[in-house]
């Protein structure tokens, strides 16, 4: 192939998969580059589940969702893997928001009501309210291990090649195209291709070539647990809890029912700052603390005591949007972590775009010249 026909995807997270898999379903030559091994657990794609939430108010999260939604579905019948989970998703603990996020979602058609806290504590007897309660049914969880295998697999089929192990050592702008280069175990080869596609999660300033313009990504180590459930046949939805500031609580809260691990609960956006590659993958004590502490007043269904914490990495910008845009034959997809999963294949399609395509754009806050650089 020709350095004109090939694109380069630096990153085989979720987001460079969904990336290789849309420039794939496009007809486009591709190769993504994973520095690590298929299946690690150092960066942000890794875990059973990630919530399909859909309380957002802002249009271009909705356009984004309702575009991921239809490649969710895509992806399951091309590969025969289900990847949704729609049980349903409870948000509590801001009645204007909650209020706010229903008229957004039924102003489109979508399934959204308010419930008193009394009749929600009765749907959902392991969980406590105290605010009104937004009831979402079509949302849930991704099967975020299962969805990497399945863009994997989708992305190979149409005739991508990825490649594990190679790690990108250099990118480097010419007249002609970009010049991506490779240490693979020692071997160095360099690749020659059009655009090169940067979905590197943490570790995303440092591939990209010195003084290309990023807003400030924040790395941190984020360390959600799961609890058992004290009835296992107990019904569980998905959860967002807008608790940060009130009764000790450093964060906001998310989760969602797990099979065979309990149900994942996470302080949102505490962890410390790391460099990624000398993480601790041990919890803050303090923190892990909170989160019991917070299970144990929320929670009457969990054990507060069998905490299983899990380490993951978020890399966030100040606003926490997205960075979805392009720079000469460069594109960047940036600052996914705490609410991206659930957009994966539609944040591909726009990535895809981006490399292919000299007139796209991803929707304005996700641009570099809307972002704070």
């Amino acid at each position: 192939m020709s350095p004109r026909s090939l694109h380069v995807v630096v990153g085989a997270g979720a987001m460079g998969l969904a990336t290789t898999w849309q420039l794939a379903r496009a007809g486009k030559d591709v190769i993504a580059l994973e520095r690590f091994e298929r299946g690690h657990v150092r960066g942000a794609s890794h875990g059973a589940t990630r919530n399909f939430n859909n309380a957002y108010t802002e249009d271009h999260y909705l356009d984004l969702l309702i575009a991921a939604r239809a490649d969710w579905d895509e992806l399951t019948r091309t590969t025969g893997e289900p990847l949704l989970r729609l049980h349903g998703l409870v948000t509590h603990g801001d009645d204007a928001r909650v209020t706010a996020t229903r008229d957004a979602l039924t102003a489109r058609g979508e399934r959204a009501e308010v419930l008193e806290p009394a009749e929600a504590s009765r749907r959902w007897r392991g969980m406590r309210f105290e605010d009104d309660v937004l009831f979402t049914p079509d949302a849930g969880v991704v099967r975020a291990a299962a969805a990497l295998a399945a863009l994997e697999q989708g992305a190979r089929a149409l005739g991508a090649d990825v490649r594990f192990g190679h790690r990108v050592v250099g990118i480097e702008e010419t007249p002609h195209g970009v010049t991506v280069s490779v240490d693979a175990d020692g071997t160095r080869y360099d690749l020659d291709a059009e655009t090169v596609v940067v979905t590197a999660g943490a570790w995303t300033t440092s591939v990209l070539p010195a003084g290309f313009a990023l807003p400030r990504l924040t790395v941190t180590e984020e360390s959600p647990a799961h609890f058992t459930p004290r009835d296992a046949a107990a019904i569980w939805p998905s959860f967002n809890h807008f608790a940060g500031g009130r009764e000790h609580h450093t964060g906001n809260i998310y989760g969602m029912p797990a099979p065979g691990e309990g149900v994942k609960v996470g302080l949102h956006l505490v962890g410390p700052v790391v460099d990624p590659d000398a993480r601790t993958f041990e919890p803050v004590p303090e923190r892990a603390a909170e989160l019991r502490a917070y299970v144990r007043d929320w929670f009457p269904g969990l054990d507060p005591d069998t905490a299983a914490p899990v380490s993951c990495t978020y890399t966030s910008t100040d606003t926490e949007d997205f960075v979805l845009d392009r720079r000469g034959r460069i594109v960047v997809g940036a600052g996914f972590s705490g609410h991206g999963f659930k957009f994966t294949p539609a944040v591909g399609a726009v990535l895809a775009a981006l490399a292919t395509d000299d007139a796209a754009r991803a929707a304005a806050p996700f641009r570099l010249d809307d972002q704070r650089l």
